[in-house]
C-alpha cells in the first residue's frame, strides 16, 4: 500500500507543478512566436528556459520529499551555464532523464533533446518544445533512400538548421548514441558485442559535431547504473522502489578533428569517428561493470 500512495503522491504533485508553470512557459512562448527582432526571440528563449529550469528544480524536490532514491553524482562540480556541452549517455529506462536532470538542471545550461517531427503537434507540449529550441527530427531510413536517392543528406541538411539556433546560447545537447533504451531481447538481436550496451550509432554525433562543434566546450561521457537490481521503470520511481541511481560523469575535451570532416562523403573521416565512438562505448561497458561491482 505504500508504494502505491508514495507514487500517487508523486503524480499529483508532479501534475500540479506542470499545470503551474505550463501557462507562464506557453505565454513565453506565444511571445517568442509573435515578437519580431532576434534580440526578442533570444530574451524570450531565455525566460522559457528560466521556467523550465524552475520546474526541473520542483521536480528534484518533490522527490527528494517523497521518495527514497540516493543520487550518487559524480563528476559534475566543476561543471558551467555558460559553457555549451555535448552529453552522452547510455539509455535503460525513462529514469535516465530524471537521473540527467538531477546532475545538470541549473549546473549547465538546460538540455535539449532531438525530437522526433510528429511531437510537435502534440497540443501545448509541441509549443513548449518548439519554445525550448528542442529540434525536430524527421530521419529517413536506409530504404527510403535508397527509392529516393535525391534526399540522402537532407537529415544532415535538417539537423544543421535545427543546431543552428543553439549557436545564440550556452547549450547543452543530449545524444543516446544507442537510439533506444538497452532490453536483453534488443542486445541479443543486435548480438551487441557489449555486456551492458547496444551497439553505438556515430551518425546522429557526428551531425551535431559538424554544426556545433567549434561551440562545444566539451563532451560529458555519462553513464548511468541502476545497482542491485533490475532496470527501474518509472511507476518504480514515482512508488519509492529505486534505492540508488549511479550517474558517472567523465568531462572530455573535443578533438577539433572529429568535426572537422565529411561524414556524409568522406569514407576515412567516418572510419575515424565511429572508431572514436566505439573507444567510448568500450570504456563504458568497461566502467559499468566497475561500477556495478563496487556497489554490490
Amino acid at each position: 500500500m505504500r508504494p502505491l500512495l508514495t507514487g500517487l503522491a508523486n503524480i499529483v504533485l508532479l501534475l500540479a507543478n506542470t499545470l503551474t508553470l505550463i501557462g507562464p512557459l506557453l505565454l513565453i512562448a506565444l511571445a517568442k512566436f509573435v515578437l519580431p527582432g532576434q534580440s526578442a526571440r533570444d530574451t524570450c528563449s531565455r525566460g522559457v528556459m528560466w521556467v523550465a529550469e524552475f520546474w526541473a528544480e520542483n521536480c528534484k524536490r518533490i522527490f527528494a520529499l517523497l521518495t527514497p532514491t540516493h543520487w550518487d553524482i559524480r563528476g559534475n562540480a566543476e561543471l558551467r551555464r555558460d559553457r555549451s556541452y555535448l552529453v552522452i549517455s547510455n539509455h535503460q529506462s525513462w529514469v535516465d532523464i530524471p537521473a540527467l536532470v538531477q546532475a545538470f538542471n541549473r549546473k549547465t545550461p538546460y538540455f535539449k533533446f532531438f525530437l522526433k517531427q510528429q511531437l510537435i503537434w502534440v497540443p501545448f507540449l509541441g509549443l513548449a518544445f518548439w519554445a525550448l529550441d528542442y529540434p525536430f527530427m524527421k530521419r529517413y531510413s536506409k530504404a527510403f533512400l535508397d527509392k529516393n536517392p535525391h534526399m540522402k543528406g537532407k537529415d544532415l541538411e535538417i539537423t544543421k538548421a535545427a543546431c543552428e539556433k543553439f549557436k545564440r546560447l550556452p547549450v547543452t545537447v543530449v545524444n543516446y548514441l544507442e537510439g533506444t533504451r538497452f532490453t536483453p531481447a534488443k542486445q541479443a538481436q543486435q548480438q551487441s558485442p557489449y555486456r551492458y550496451l547496444l551497439k553505438p550509432k556515430a551518425g546522429g554525433v557526428a551531425f551535431v559535431l559538424a554544426t556545433l562543434g567549434e561551440q562545444i566546450d566539451a563532451v560529458l561521457d555519462v553513464t548511468l547504473v541502476y545497482p542491485g537490481q533490475q532496470v527501474p521503470g518509472f511507476w518504480a520511481l514515482l512508488s519509492g522502489r529505486v534505492p540508488t541511481v549511479i550517474i558517472d560523469i567523465q568531462t572530455l575535451e573535443l578533438d577539433p578533428a572529429l568535426y572537422q570532416g565529411d561524414y556524409e562523403n568522406d569514407a576515412e573521416f567516418r572510419q575515424y569517428l565511429q572508431e572514436w565512438v566505439s573507444q567510448l562505448w568500450r570504456d563504458k561497458d568497461a566502467r559499468i561493470e566497475r561500477l556495478r561491482e563496487r556497489a554490490t
